[in-house]
């Protein structure tokens, strides 16, 4: 008997995710814990293991299909010796953007419109739409296709499952215009004419993701920001004797201090490391500081779990590990999902001060600058020393302003007396 293969949820919040890459192929045979596939969720880039032993007798979505929803058929496992026969039934499904299509298409056919004369190109659309229902393409596509007066549903789709986007009606426009002089029966094709030339690319699960929650975070939280300067002096000159000539194997990151400074001034300042929901505010017992790492899709906040009770070397080795997983999209669900409290660190941008904005549920950021030398009133005299500007940025249903002039006390004093840390 067949079975089908289900595209898994590989997280909590999961709904959706990107088939990334099929590991096995049509025929191949699969035991129970075979790593199968790959799958992009909006975070990590996961393995998904076979449950069921068997050949993989079809393959239902093509790798590189995005938008394929949780307990979708991705594919047909069959049973040792069973027939290829009850395979003919099955067909490869369309996207889930292009199901959604189809649905909208239906939608307007129901629904009750107005009696109006259409203009000739809105009328070639129509035609267009209802000669080609089962013609799978970019609403772009269609618009440029319409324009150019050129038959979509004779164009061959480069997307996936063979969805015909903009590049596909570029090309056959290129194809057509060597058609336009002289010869007897041509006709002119009138290309699209945009004032400012682009490229489309697009948003990945992972962007997507970052797009939702920070409209989330600027519509629902209401942000404010406190902002500190910090002499980092003492700091650097404890950093280099600490680092020394490097024989021990680690070097300490400026940023391994902040993270270490952040989580004993949360300590003492339990009321920050904090989330909110509709039905209470929740004091977290551990540490958990998330950190922003920058990768080719967007930021990712992967977290240090328990920070204030590791030494600057423990939070350094994992720090640079986690960054690197990061980027390399193969952090787990537990290792960025969660955490009481953020850190974003623009100094080596030459960033000198900014606001972040904050990430929901926790209700606290600490944007960090670069550090610079500055000419520091002291008295009556002036000197140069080392700087350094922090933002925190609070949601005021939990922080009020005493709160977080509070932590960031705290946070100077372990910043500027950078000892204290290391007790």
């Amino acid at each position: 008997m067949s079975i089908e293969i289900l595209m898994p949820a590989l997280s909590p919040t999961m709904t959706e995710g990107k088939l990334a890459r099929w590991l096995k192929a049509e025929g191949d045979s699969i035991k129970s814990g075979d790593i199968i596939a790959e799958i992009e969720t909006d975070k990590a880039t996961m393995e998904m293991e076979a449950v069921d032993e068997g050949v993989l007798g079809k393959i239902l979505v093509e790798e590189g299909s995005e938008g394929v929803s949780v307990n979708q058929p991705i594919g047909i496992l069959l049973e040792d010796g069973e027939p290829e026969s009850v395979l003919k039934e099955s067909e490869r499904l369309p996207l889930k953007s292009d199901l959604n299509l189809n649905v909208n298409r239906e939608e307007k056919k129901r629904s009750p419109k107005k009696q109006i004369v259409p203009s000739d190109s809105i009328v070639k659309t129509v035609q267009m739409e209802n000669k080609s229902s089962r013609i799978f393409s970019s609403p772009l596509a269609r618009r440029i296709a319409a324009e150019a007066g050129l038959d979509i549903a004779k164009m061959h789709g480069s997307g996936p499952n063979g969805r015909i986007v903009k590049k596909d009606v570029e090309q056959a426009i290129s194809a057509s215009t060597g058609l336009e002089s002289g010869a007897q029966g041509s006709r002119t094709v009138q290309i699209p004419n945009y004032d400012q030339p682009y490229k489309e690319v697009p948003n990945s699960s992972m962007r997507k993701t970052i797009a939702r929650r920070l409209v989330e975070a600027k519509s629902t939280i209401p942000h404010f920001y406190l902002t500190i300067d910090c002499q980092i002096g003492e700091l650097l000159k404890i950093r280099k004797e600490i680092n020394g000539d490097g024989e021990d194997g680690y070097k300490i990151s400026v940023n391994d201090f902040i993270i270490k400074a952040s989580a004993l001034a949360l300590r003492k300042v339990p009321q920050a490391n904090a989330s909110w929901t509709e039905e209470s505010v929740r004091l977290y017992d551990n540490v958990d500081i998330s950190i922003a790492v920058s990768t080719p899709e967007g930021l990712i906040t992967p977290i240090v779990r328990s920070a204030e009770l590791k030494s600057l070397v423990e939070i350094s080795s994992e720090v640079k590990d986690l960054a690197k997983r990061a980027r390399d999209k193969k952090l787990k669900p537990d290792e960025y999902q969660g955490g009481g409290f953020s850190i974003s660190n623009l100094g080596m941008f030459g960033i000198r001060e900014f606001s972040a904005v904050i990430n929901p549920p926790q209700v606290c950021i600490l944007a960090v600058g670069r550090g610079e030398k500055r000419a520091v009133v002291n008295g009556d005299t002036v000197a140069i020393s080392d700087m350094m500007t922090c933002t925190l940025s609070c949601d005021h249903r939990v922080v009020d302003g005493a709160v977080g002039a509070e932590f960031l006390q705290s946070f100077q004093m372990y910043i500027e007396n950078p000892i204290r840390m290391l007790l």
